[in-house]
C-alpha cells in the first residue's frame, strides 16, 4: 500500500486526487501543521525537507509533486493519467506543464503568504505580499489564454496535470483575484468538482 503524507489546505491535495483517480491502494496521513508535525523528528526521518507531500512506496520515499504525480501515472497505466512512454513529445509537454506549476506558479502564490521564507525585513515581506498576487495572476492568465488546451490541460485526455492545476487555481479567490478573468480555469474547476474522485477526496478531507 502507498502512503501519502499530506496536510489540509496544501498542494498535497493534488496527489491525493491523482491516487484516487488511479484507483491506487493508498492511505493518506495528514500532518497537523498547527502543531508543527512537519518539523518533528518522526516526519523529518521521512522527508528532511519538512514539506508535504511525500509518498511512501515499497522502494522508499518520493518527494516533490511532479515526481509523485509522474510516479502515480506510470505505476497505474490503465488509468491513462499521462501520455505513454511511446509518445516522448506529449510526455514532455505534460512534464513541462507540471514543471511550470512547480517552479513558477506555486512559488508566486507562496510569496504572498510565506514571505518570511525569503526575507526577514518586514518591509520586504510586505512588498512581496503586495506584489505576489500580480505575479500569480499573470501566470494563471498565461495558462488560461495560451497553455491550457481544453477541455483538460493537455487536450481531450484527463491527466495528472489536471488535479495540480485544480488545486493551484483554487487560490484565485484567496489572493483577491477575479475568477471572471480566468474563464477557462473557472470551467476547468467546475468540471473537476464534478469528478467522483475529487468529490470523494474533498469529502474525506473535510470530514
Amino acid at each position: 500500500m502507498l502512503k501519502l503524507y499530506t496536510a489540509r489546505a496544501t498542494i498535497g491535495l493534488a496527489c491525493e486526487i491523482a491516487l484516487e483517480e488511479a484507483g491506487a491502494d493508498y492511505e493518506a496521513v495528514r500532518l497537523n501543521f498547527a502543531e508543527n508535525e512537519q518539523r518533528g523528528d518522526a516526519y523529518l526521518a521521512i522527508n528532511p525537507k519538512s514539506r508535504v507531500p511525500s509518498l511512501e512506496t515499497d522502494r522508499g520515499i518520493i518527494t516533490e509533486v511532479p515526481a509523485i504525480l509522474g510516479y502515480i501515472a506510470r505505476t497505474h497505466p490503465a488509468a491513462g493519467l499521462a501520455p505513454g512512454a511511446d509518445d516522448a513529445f506529449a510526455l514532455a509537454q505534460a512534464e513541462s506543464f507540471l514543471s511550470y506549476l512547480c517552479s513558477w506558479v506555486h512559488p508566486a502564490a507562496a510569496h504572498r503568504v510565506r514571505g518570511n521564507r525569503w526575507a526577514d525585513d518586514e518591509a520586504a515581506i510586505a512588498e512581496m505580499r503586495r506584489k505576489a498576487p500580480e505575479v500569480f495572476g499573470a501566470a494563471l492568465r498565461l495558462i488560461d489564454t495560451t497553455l491550457f488546451k481544453g477541455p483538460w490541460v493537455l487536450g481531450e485526455a484527463y491527466s495528472v496535470c489536471d488535479p495540480y492545476l485544480y488545486v493551484v487555481a483554487g487560490w484565485i479567490s484567496r489572493d483577491g483575484l477575479d475568477w471572471a478573468d480566468y474563464p477557462r480555469l473557472a470551467d476547468h474547476t467546475a468540471r473537476m468538482n464534478a469528478r467522483p474522485a475529487v468529490q470523494t477526496v474533498l469529502a474525506r478531507v473535510s470530514g
